[in-house]
């Protein structure tokens, strides 16, 4: 046989073997899963095509969610995306898998988050080293780090806003994208808020994005393929970064110089994170900082424009805001950390936009170990999704839930019903800056304009964090 015969019997060989093990490994599962109700759809293909399909609808995953819950109940089986997952729903399932039992469940990333975010980041690790990687890793988001960047994020709000005035077109998701970029790279590592270090980042961010809700498949022209290649990229920048922090070249007052700052030294009793675990968890702390916040900023911005009552409360308590500040004889229009924590109403909007968006639809989780849950029997090792979009849809928690009504957070909820930033041990670090960045944006935003939208296109983006597909696009026009 020639050489050519040999490699082409070589790849036969590989092919029929690795159909074979697809093949066994979902007749595997089929067995494994027979009590837990549902379908898991073609070998590797699953429902995922069902799924992307009604992911892109106006209601998102939840109308992928409701039909099978029709069929199942509240907890069923179903593969998307190259996984076998089972999906549930409820309070009692949310403070199980969100509690910090992290000996029974641990973080379930997929297998492109995994490959994009790397194995030192806090995302990707469990039990103790989580929470080391959390002490440190967590300056740039305390209260003191956030009240140094409160005059940072004014200014750029405001520059932002000053450009939209002569624009026939707004695209809110574009520029909020923008915004949440220039704010969280310059805390973490002071980024040029313009110029081509910026805007190099900001398209090589764009395309790690798009990769967590893709499939894994590193094949060039895939969006999983064009995400590794700029998480590359990125990574090639932060060396860059890091080697002139570390010659001397360069010094900054950011989170970044005080990193390595702390874990230079010879201090062996330390704690010290190595070159590969900061940039994993750079990278980790932009995605937290970014996807959601601009996803929320958005949101915000569109329900006040469906909501004209919610709007005129709220733009009412920061005019007045506004006019204490001015009648103060204060010579400056930058919110201040004390007004901010003033907006009472803003809050209570920020957290019925979390909850009618569920920006964040699902969290992942991974049995570390048997348990029941719903008079079901979850084995070791088997994914586990928390629908947490059903939750905040629940009429016995939430009367009325396509209703937009901030008026639901007057009075404390109950327990693991509102999930808006998480709960539990791995809640968002990023939920004060998110809050810090939406309250400066939208008291400039409020005093500044009024606006229309010039889309009603209620389509999705086929992403894991809920965006709206034509960006929301609006015009603005002067108070």
């Amino acid at each position: 046989m020639d050489l050519d015969g040999i490699h082409i019997l070589t790849l036969f060989s590989v092919l029929v073997f690795s159909v074979a093990a697809i093949w066994f490994r979902s007749w595997k599962s089929q067995l494994e899963l027979r009590n837990i109700p549902g379908k898991l759809g073609w070998p590797l293909i699953g429902e995922t095509i069902a799924f992307v399909s009604d992911f892109s609808s106006p209601s998102g995953i939840y109308s992928f969610i409701k039909k099978r819950q029709r069929s199942y109940g509240r907890v069923f089986k179903t593969s998307v995306l190259g996984r076998f997952t089972i999906f549930m729903t409820g309070r009692e399932a949310s403070r199980f898998l969100l509690s910090g039992k992290d000996g029974v469940v641990s973080l379930n990333l997929s297998y492109a988050g995994k490959q994009v975010l790397g194995p030192s980041s806090l995302l990707t690790t469990a039990g103790e080293e989580h929470r080391q990687l959390r002490r440190l890793i967590g300056e740039p988001l305390s209260v003191e780090s956030l009240k140094k960047n409160v005059e940072f994020i004014n200014h750029w709000a405001i520059n932002a806003l000053e450009e939209w005035q002569s624009r026939r077109r707004v695209l809110v998701l574009e520029e909020a994208s923008a915004f949440t970029l220039k704010v969280i790279t310059n805390m973490i590592m002071s980024l040029a808020p313009t110029g081509e270090e910026q805007e190099k980042f900001r398209a090589n961010f764009k395309l790690i994005s798009a990769t967590f809700a893709s499939l894994p498949f590193k094949i060039p022209g895939t969006a999983f393929h064009r995400g590794i290649q700029a998480r590359n990229r990125m990574y090639e920048m932060l060396d860059r970064m890091i080697a002139k922090r570390r010659s001397g070249e360069e010094v900054q007052d950011d989170f970044l110089q005080s990193l390595l700052r702390k874990h230079s030294g010879d201090d062996e009793d330390l704690e010290k994170l190595s070159d590969a675990q900061l940039k994993d968890n750079i990278l980790t702390l932009l995605v937290a900082g970014h996807d959601t916040t601009t996803a929320a900023l958005t949101w915000f911005i569109k329900f006040l424009g469906d909501n004209p009552d919610v709007l005129q409360n709220l733009r009412e308590e920061h005019l007045q805001i506004q006019n204490a500040r001015r009648s103060s004889s204060s010579s400056s229009d930058h919110v201040t950390w004390s007004e901010v924590n003033s907006m009472a109403y803003t809050n209570k909007v920020i957290s019925e936009t979390l909850r009618k968006a569920t920006i964040l639809p699902w969290f992942s989780r991974k049995a570390a170990e048997d348990f029941t849950i719903d008079g079901y029997e979850i084995k070791k090792d088997w994914a586990v999704n928390l629908d947490v979009v059903s939750m905040h849809h629940d009429p016995s928690v939430f009367p009325d839930p396509e209703k937009f009504d901030p008026s639901r957070f007057d009075m404390p909820l109950k327990p693991y019903s509102f999930l808006g930033f998480g709960h539990g041990p791995r809640m968002c670090p990023g939920m004060h800056l998110a809050k810090l960045e939406i309250c400066i944006f939208m008291h400039h935003f409020l005093c500044r304009y009024k606006w229309k939208s010039l889309d009603e296109d209620e389509s999705l983006n086929p992403t894991l964090v809920r965006m709206p597909k034509n960006k929301y696009p609006i015009a603005v026009e002067q108070l």
